[in-house]
């Protein structure tokens, strides 16, 4: 059995080295790119990699889908750039898929870390994600972000965790965050639901008591609180950007 390995890239050269060497082990390596700046292209292709670059894009669960298509293989691992696969993990795939697989998909916990700590609590542990798969047996959402993969079939679990670097620092988790609550805003206007002042105070609110009371935040410290503020921004900026995509020029 065959696996190709999938990851979508936009300047990512800070992070792909890690990910890419840690599927050293894979029969194929796919990597579209979305017409990077930086080194990614280039330092992808140094580590093996099948390069394929496309200047549009479609969000993150079409473009996915489109590097599913260039995959060969018999089963498929799907990351994200800021994603690695510890040997633990790798073992646990290559047992899985060279024995008699008892699904066709299979979730992995997965272990990220906020500004440098990995957190255990706040939602973000375990937080499942399927990612591996029989070629044909599944796809991913058409989202523009916040995909999800769908399945045709169960779904098995995985023990060991896929480790995934977050947010590098408060720097970069205010630009990914601005970059989400608009992509969000943007998908919740091609729906056609309504922004306001009072829903995003809501839903700010709303964020920060799930993530730091509900899901125990407090429990993983200052980087606990830091986070509810974070997702509570995101939740709020999201619905004041709906608001103002929703409101007519003037």
């Amino acid at each position: 059995m065959r696996i190709s390995v999938t990851i979508i890239t936009k300047n990512e050269e800070l992070s792909i080295s890690r990910c890419l060497q840690s599927v050293s082990w894979a029969d194929e390596v796919i990597v579209l790119d979305s017409d990077s700046t930086d080194r990614t292209v280039e330092i992808a292709r140094q580590l093996g990699a099948t390069v394929s670059v496309k200047t549009d894009w479609p969000g993150f669960g079409p473009q996915k889908n489109r590097a599913l298509d260039l995959a060969t293989g018999d089963w498929i691992l799907s990351l994200d750039a800021d994603e690695w696969i510890t040997p633990e993990l790798g073992e646990e795939i290559r047992s899985i898929i060279s024995g008699s697989p008892g699904f066709g998909a299979y979730r992995l916990p997965r272990s990220s870390s906020f500004c440098g700590r990995f957190m255990h609590h706040s939602g973000w542990w375990p937080d499942y994600v399927v990612r591996l798969f029989r070629s044909g047996t599944a796809r991913f959402s058409d989202d523009i972000v916040h995909e999800r993969t769908l399945v045709d079939g169960a779904v098995g679990t995985l023990r060991n965790p896929l480790k995934h670097e977050t947010y590098v620092d408060l720097d970069d988790m205010q630009e990914k965050f601005n970059r989400y609550s608009a992509l969000g805003a943007q998908a919740l206007h091609a729906r056609g639901a309504r922004g306001g002042i009072g829903k995003a105070i809501l839903h700010g609110l709303s964020a920060f008591l799930r993530t730091y009371l509900l899901r125990r935040g407090f429990l993983d410290g200052r980087e606990g609180f830091l986070l509810a503020v974070a997702n509570a921004e995101v939740a709020y900026y999201k619905y004041v950007k709906l608001l103002l995509l929703n409101s007519p020029r003037k």
